[in-house]
């Protein structure tokens, strides 16, 4: 078992169903958009597929040209009703506590945007020493590899695609829309039935490595 590449543990996470539950926010800031849009956006069906970038869900119901648009107001508009009632998933936050006791870096790579990644980190009260947006599969893989992360952890399919692009091991997590069975599929190493599981799993796998 090769070492971890630093001294301590890089562990990224995924965001949205993750570490991040916004789920009643992004219903309500789909609604809003629908009411000045005049576009009926399935906001159930929308929060049941998370993980692509916002403009390939928008991409559903605008038309090409009306999708930048569209996705620079939802963004506005989140941040008005999705920020406020953001929560983080169950045991998110103990995920994040275990990188930290093993004195390792925690590296958020998600499509969301940026600056919307980091103030939800914030009002749900996680830190990170790095927080990379806008980025999806395969694009999340070179901020991996910038990052020199060890392991990542998502909920998506694309989650594990990026982790095998960025040379991190992919640990699943069937919290998001993705199965066991699909996560494995996609390229997971691990799969974990919560995030619940993963701490005593990093201090496993951190014995291991030392």
């Amino acid at each position: 078992m090769p070492s971890w590449k630093a001294a301590a543990p890089v562990v990224g996470f995924d965001l949205d169903l993750t570490l991040l539950d916004a789920r009643a926010g992004i219903r309500a800031t789909f609604a809003a958009l629908s009411g000045e849009t005049g576009v009926s956006v399935d906001a159930e069906l929308a929060v049941s597929r998370l993980g692509p970038p916002l403009e390939s869900e928008l991409a559903h119901w605008f038309p090409a040209a009306q999708v930048p648009a569209a996705a620079a107001r939802y963004r506005e508009l989140y941040a008005v009703h999705a920020l406020p009632v953001s929560r983080p998933m169950p045991d998110a936050r103990a995920a994040v506590d275990a990188v930290r006791r093993l004195a390792g870096r925690v590296v958020v790579v998600t499509a969301k945007s940026t600056a919307l990644a980091r103030a939800s980190l914030d009002r749900i009260g996680i830190a990170a020493d790095v927080v990379e947006g806008a980025l999806f599969a395969r694009t999340k893989g070179a901020a991996l590899r910038a990052h020199r992360v060890d392991v990542f952890v998502g909920d998506h399919l694309g989650d594990m695609i990026g982790a095998r692009e960025g040379g991190a091991l992919a640990v699943g997590v069937t919290t998001g829309p993705c199965s066991a069975g699909d996560l494995h599929t996609a390229g997971a190493d691990v799969v974990l039935t919560r995030l619940g599981e993963f701490p005593p799993w990093l201090l496993g796998e951190d014995t291991r490595r030392r």
